[in-house]
């Protein structure tokens, strides 16, 4: 198994570490606004690379860890996308120069690699000692997925969010931004900006976001490589994703119902799994269709968001 072969793990964080660093170091080394043609590009790359690693996977381990694989990788990215709106939400609120989106998300993903790489191997152990434990992530995803289709879709104040609201009370924070700088020095001592004020709210995000999806691609296999490496490809190009999706976000309305479903399903294959097991193939199938269905509706039935103002005006 992957688990027992330790330079599989080495061996794609050291791919990881080198893509990381030809990214910001050589092809965005300086400031600048990505454009939807680049994030096109980019995002070809990463699912490019992705499925090129599946067919690895195949070559070393067979059909089956590849469709693992797939799925989990698959289930991932279709999680991300709600992470990507919230991205959106919070890079609005405080007004970030579109030139120093690319910084600020680069270093969100290092922190999300970590703690998900964390998360995993807790995962993982909980998994190994308590075969209960499937029950409450079972049931955790289902109260998460019936909770997602009925949320009204509107989004707290992130500026006075817990996150937010600690680092002003404990740290020097300075009001106005320093271009690209996390942390610049004012009167002989140690300040940060406001962009680090962004970078924190976006690592308290992901990690909220992947306390639904660690659970739920654990229902998809359980072996941690492929959970990390399915994770950690669809993690890697939710940049792309972000600023190619940026000016589109309402396009694809429906699919927050979508990935309700698909979150409801996860939990419900997890909470009966001891008596009826659900082929890994089955689940991609149900993942793939939904996802499809989701996109279909919203493109047939357009957002429009001036319907709905003129329905709550009419109400008033």
């Amino acid at each position: 198994m992957f688990l027992n072969e330790i330079w599989l793990f080495v061996g794609f964080l050291v791919l990881v570490a080198i893509l990381l660093a030809l990214d910001l170091g050589v092809f965005n080394k300086s400031p600048k606004v990505v454009t939807v043609g680049a994030a096109l590009g980019w995002s070809a790359f990463w699912v490019t690379l992705a499925l090129g690693f599946n067919v690895l996977v195949y070559y070393l381990e067979g059909p089956q860890a590849a469709t693992e694989f797939f799925a989990g990788y698959l289930l991932e990215q279709s999680l991300s996308v709600d992470n990507i709106f919230v991205i959106i939400l919070i890079l609005r609120y405080f007004k970030v120069a579109p030139q120093y989106h690319h910084k600020v998300l680069f270093w969100g993903i290092i922190g999300a690699i970590v703690m998900r790489g964390i998360m995993i191997a807790v995962g993982a152990a909980l998994i190994s000692a308590f075969s209960w434990i499937y029950f409450v992530f079972g049931a955790f995803l289902v109260f998460t997925g019936i909770k997602m289709a009925f949320s009204s879709g509107e989004t707290e104040d992130v500026g006075n969010n817990v996150v937010v609201r600690f680092a002003r009370k404990f740290l020097r924070v300075t009001d106005e931004y320093y271009q690209e700088r996390f942390r610049v020095v004012k009167n002989r001592q140690w300040h940060w900006t406001p962009l680090f004020l962004v970078l924190l709210t976006i690592e308290a995000t992901d990690l909220i976001f992947a306390v639904d999806s660690i659970p739920a691609i654990f229902a998809v296999t359980k072996d941690p490589f492929i959970v990390f490496t399915s994770n950690i490809f669809a993690v890697m190009g939710l940049r792309s994703m972000f600023f190619a999706v940026a000016g589109v976000m309402n396009l694809f309305h429906y699919l927050k119902y979508g990935l309700s479903v698909i979150l409801t399903f996860i939990g419900v294959k997890m909470f009966i799994q001891p008596w009826w097991h659900v082929p890994v193939e089955a689940a991609l199938i149900v993942i793939a269709v939904i996802l499809g269905l989701s996109i279909v509706a919203s493109l047939v039935f357009p957002y429009k968001p001036e319907a709905v103002k003129a329905g709550a005006d009419k109400q008033s």
